[in-house]
């Protein structure tokens, strides 16, 4: 499974892309503008770092608007994803820009009947809410089983299903054990897949005893 970055803050994604982790970005307006940055600037600078897919989001709802937009993001780099609203203006526009050979990732998934019209949309990359269904006390991570079931029974759709709000490792977990294409994740949630008790307690152990010995690799 790949694991995108979902930030906008440069700092984080220099440092976790060291980590060699790092397959993509993902973006949105919100995220955008905490930065305080000039956006297209921001998205350039990412794309610098990351040669994966970079989703940036367009801020226009008609499809005409969502083209104009998407069209000049997708001239920042080669790597630009086209983030697009599950509307009927949005798949139109998906339709369009996909046709033309740019990526799109169709935002704001909630249910499996959306994710068939963003795959026959041309889609690149589809985006389920889990975190946001979780909210409302609806099953987020059924919804992923869904989506991979349908899919799965129609092997010429090539849209990649991308987990998006998540909230804690355990969604990145059950993603994967679904099968899910990709994970996007809040810096933090992937610094937590790195942690754990026992590795922090039984690397202290091994220190402890090494110092004991007296003894240096070096």
């Amino acid at each position: 499974m790949k694991f995108f970055i979902d930030t906008a803050n440069l700092t984080d994604i220099k440092e976790l892309a060291a980590t060699g982790m790092v397959d993509g970005v993902t973006t949105n307006p919100t995220l955008a503008a905490r930065e305080g940055k000039d956006f297209l600037s921001l998205i350039a600078d990412i794309c610098a770092v990351v040669p994966g897919p970079v989703s940036a989001e367009v801020t226009a709802l008609d499809t005409d608007g969502m083209l104009a937009e998407g069209r000049r993001l997708a001239r920042i780099a080669p790597n630009i994803a086209v983030k697009l609203p599950l509307t009927r203006d949005g798949l139109r526009a998906c339709r369009a820009l996909s046709d033309e050979g740019i990526m799109v990732n169709v935002t704001l998934c909630f249910s499996a009947g959306q994710a068939l019209l963003a795959a026959k949309a041309g889609a690149r990359f589809v985006s389920p809410f889990v975190g946001r269904l979780d909210d409302l006390s609806q099953d987020g991570m059924g919804l992923i089983g869904e989506i991979l079931a349908i899919y799965g029974n129609y092997p010429a759709l090539r849209t990649e299903v991308l987990v998006a709000s998540v909230r804690h490792p355990m969604h990145v977990v059950q993603a994967a054990r679904m099968g899910a294409d990709v994970a996007t994740v809040p810096p933090k949630v992937l610094y937590q897949l790195f942690e754990h008790p026992l590795t922090d307690r039984g690397l202290k152990a091994f220190l402890d005893d090494w110092a004991k010995s007296g003894q240096t690799i070096l």
